[in-house]
């Protein structure tokens, strides 16, 4: 049976033994992946890798900031060598590797680094820590592994991750450890002016008047510890927004006082997209496996089909909240 976790220096080793390093990025990329991701390539440059974060969809204008950014290039822009090793970050299956699935299965060395708990610990190695706030304190840990030193634009790709994925280091998944790292970011060069100001404090007028109609049109239940929020084709254009500006709604139903359990189903052409976050005991992650999908205790979604309308993914879900609300 294979052993719980591949070591840190087992996948150095291995990184440090490749011709060359492709590291994927995920389906909707949030702070976490990309920060992640362009941490590791920053340190790649340093150590002289052939090394290229691959595109996958769509970069969130909030993160257009962040060093090298630009230089995420999709993989038909690519010379791919026969013989490659990929990195994936951040996902807990293959399938949110979207269109670069084929080249995680055709590698010559997959490695999978993440914090998920629903990881299904795929690849020829693999670290998955749960108890990380984020896959930037793992990447900061592999770092020291690679015997790199950390310089302002790491420092800065590392604390868009961990800050991202704790929410500015309000959840529960914050440690002491965390803030160690943190201070080791401040040391080496970390400037959070300008990253906070993008990730929290440029919402756009139109983005707000979005939230503004999601939150005004909340649907409760169980007692009020539920709120249900509702993105369609109808609302964005009555906005002139686009799903991009979802990023952050189901945070602030669940900021409500009362709320345990905060859903956005946002419906898409093709199908619709659930985000669920909980504040106190709900664990929601539990919750999307039955719908498989998956992510953290406090913080989950999962993708359905069209083969259910929006009416009967609503009881579905409020049915099964209900067992543990």
């Amino acid at each position: 049976m294979k052993k719980m976790n591949n070591s840190l220096k087992e996948i150095s080793e291995t990184i440090l033994n490749s011709r060359q390093v492709l590291i994927a990025s995920h389906i909707n990329p949030d702070g976490d992946n990309l920060g992640s991701s362009l941490a590791l390539y920053l340190t790649l440059k340093k150590l002289s890798k052939n090394a290229n974060v691959l595109w996958v969809d769509s970069i969130p204008s909030d993160y257009l900031f962040l060093p090298e950014i630009e230089n995420i290039k999709r993989k038909e822009d690519l010379n791919i060598e026969d013989n490659y090793t990929l990195i994936t970050l951040d996902s807990a299956n293959l399938d949110r590797l979207g269109i670069n699935k084929e080249l995680a299965v055709n590698a010559s060395k997959l490695i999978n680094i993440d914090h998920h708990i629903s990881n299904t610990k795929y690849g020829d190695l693999y670290y998955v820590d749960s108890e990380s706030s984020s896959t930037g304190e793992i990447i900061f840990e592999l770092i020291k592994e690679l015997n790199v030193d950390l310089d302002s634009e790491i420092s800065n790709c590392l604390y868009t991750a961990i800050s991202s994925d704790t929410g500015s280091f309000m959840y529960s998944n914050t440690t002491s450890k965390t803030h160690k790292i943190v201070s080791k970011l401040y040391e080496n060069g970390l400037n959070t002016d300008e990253i906070n100001i993008n990730l929290y404090q440029s919402n756009s007028y139109k983005k707000t008047i979005l939230q503004s109609k999601v939150l005004m049109e909340l649907e409760l239940y169980h007692e009020n510890k539920l709120a249900v929020g509702i993105v369609d084709g109808d609302i964005l254009k009555s906005t002139d927004t686009s799903m991009e500006d979802t990023e952050g709604i189901v945070e602030k139903i669940r900021d409500i006082k009362g709320i345990e359990v905060a859903v956005l189903i946002k419906e898409n052409y093709e199908n619709f997209k659930i985000s669920t976050r909980s504040k106190r005991y709900v664990n929601v992650s539990k919750l999307c496996e039955k719908f498989n999908g998956g992510g953290h205790i406090r913080a989950a979604g999962c993708t359905l089909d069209k083969e259910n309308t929006l009416e009967q993914i609503k009881t579905n879900f409020i049915k099964e909240i209900g067992k543990d609300i």
